[in-house]
C-alpha cells in the first residue's frame, strides 16, 4: 500500500475516527528520493476498499501530498472512483470547467456560507462530494465541515422538545427565485439559470417530478414551496444513526440575504408554525464549535459523505479556486 494515514492540528477525535482521515503518499527513503510520488488516481484505484472503509468511520477523507495540479487531473481523480454522476440542482451560482468538475459556490468571497447538506431539499440528493483545490487562497476561505449525527446529538440534548417536533412535523421550505441573475447572492441564480430553461411548462413538469409546489410572480419570478419533508434522516451505512439533515440554518441566515426571502417564512415546521430564531441561532453556534476548517493547500482533495458531513465556506482574500463534484 502507498498510503500513509497522517495526523494534522486540525483533526478532532470521535469514537476513536479522527475527522477527517488524511491520506498522504507514504515517504520515499532517502536513497530512493527522486522516485515519481504516486498519482492519486492510481491510489484510489489500488485502495478503493481501504479508501471506501476510512470514509464510512470518519465520514470525510483528505488526500494531501498527491500532485494534482489541475481541474483535468481533478475530473481524472473523480472518474477514479467511479461512482455516478449526480448532476447539480439548486441556485448556487456555479460553472462547469471540465467534465463532471465545476466550481463551487461563487458568491462573491467576502461571503460567509453557513453549513448544508448538498442539494438536502430534493430526493435525489449526492451521496458524495469532491473537492479539489485549484489556487490556495492567501488567507482564510476554508471549507468548513461537522459530523451531522454530532449535531442531531447535542441539539436533542438541549433542545429536545424542538428537535422531537423536526422528527414529528418535518419542515416546509418557501423560496423567492428571481426572474435575473443577482452575482451578490450566494442564491443569486434566476430561474432560468436554476432551471436551465425558459419554458415555464418546463420548469412546472420539473418542480412537480421534485416534490415542490411553485406559483408565478408578477415582478418574473416564482416562489418554490417544498415539504412537508423529513428534517433528520437515517444513516444506514452507521447502523440507523440519526443525522441532522436539514437546511435550517443555511435558510435562515442566508435566504435573507437575498432580498426577496424573509428569514422567518423561508422554512417553518411542516404544520405551518414558526421556528424558534433562539434555537437556529444557536444550532448555527453547535455546528460552529464542532467543526473542522483545515487551510487549503494546492492540490488537496476531500471527500465527503454527504450524509453524514455537513460543510461550509469560509470568506477569503482571493485569489481562491475550489472545484467540485457531485456523485451518487
Amino acid at each position: 500500500m502507498t498510503l500513509t494515514m497522517v495526523e494534522i492540528p486540525e483533526q478532532k477525535l470521535y469514537d476513536g475516527n479522527r475527522f477527517p482521515a488524511v491520506i498522504s503518499p507514504t515517504p520515499t527513503p532517502a536513497p530512493a528520493a527522486a522516485a515519481a510520488t504516486p498519482r492519486l488516481t492510481e491510489t484510489i484505484q489500488a485502495n478503493k476498499q481501504y479508501i471506501q472503509d476510512q470514509l464510512r468511520k470518519s465520514g470525510a477523507v483528505l488526500f494531501r501530498g498527491f500532485p494534482v495540479n489541475t481541474a483535468s487531473d481533478f475530473n481524472d481523480v473523480v472518474e477514479a472512483f467511479g461512482y455516478e454522476e449526480n448532476p447539480y440542482v439548486g441556485t448556487a451560482p456555479r460553472t462547469k470547467i471540465v467534465g463532471r468538475v465545476f466550481t463551487a459556490n461563487e458568491a462573491p468571497p467576502d461571503v460567509k456560507i453557513p453549513f448544508h447538506h448538498e442539494m438536502a431539499l430534493y430526493p435525489e440528493y449526492p451521496s458524495k462530494l469532491l473537492f479539489f483545490c485549484e489556487v490556495e487562497p492567501v488567507s482564510g476561505g476554508e471549507t468548513p465541515i461537522v459530523l451531522s449525527h454530532i449535531v442531531y446529538e447535542r441539539m436533542k440534548n438541549k433542545h429536545p422538545q424542538f428537535v422531537q417536533k423536526l422528527e414529528d412535523h418535518g419542515l416546509i421550505y418557501t423560496k423567492i427565485i428571481g426572474h435575473h441573475d443577482d452575482p451578490s447572492s450566494a442564491i443569486g441564480r434566476g430561474w432560468k439559470a436554476t432551471f436551465a430553461t425558459e419554458d415555464k411548462n418546463i420548469v412546472e413538469q420539473r418542480v412537480s417530478k421534485e416534490g415542490f409546489r411553485l406559483e408565478w410572480l408578477e415582478d418574473g419570478g416564482v416562489k418554490t414551496i417544498k415539504g412537508p419533508i423529513l428534517g433528520i434522516k437515517c444513516d444506514s451505512s452507521t447502523g440507523q444513526r440519526k443525522t441532522w439533515f436539514n437546511s435550517i440554518v443555511i435558510a435562515y441566515t442566508e435566504w435573507k440575504g437575498d432580498a426577496r426571502n424573509d428569514p422567518e417564512k423561508v422554512v417553518t415546521f411542516g404544520d405551518g408554525s414558526p421556528l424558534a430564531a433562539d434555537i437556529i441561532y444557536d444550532c448555527q453556534k453547535i455546528l460552529e464549535v464542532e467543526s473542522v476548517a483545515i487551510p487549503w493547500r494546492k492540490g488537496d482533495v476531500l471527500l465527503l459523505d454527504n450524509l453524514a458531513v455537513l460543510h461550509s465556506r469560509n470568506p477569503c482574500t482571493t485569489p481562491r479556486r475550489v472545484l467540485a463534484a457531485l456523485c451518487k
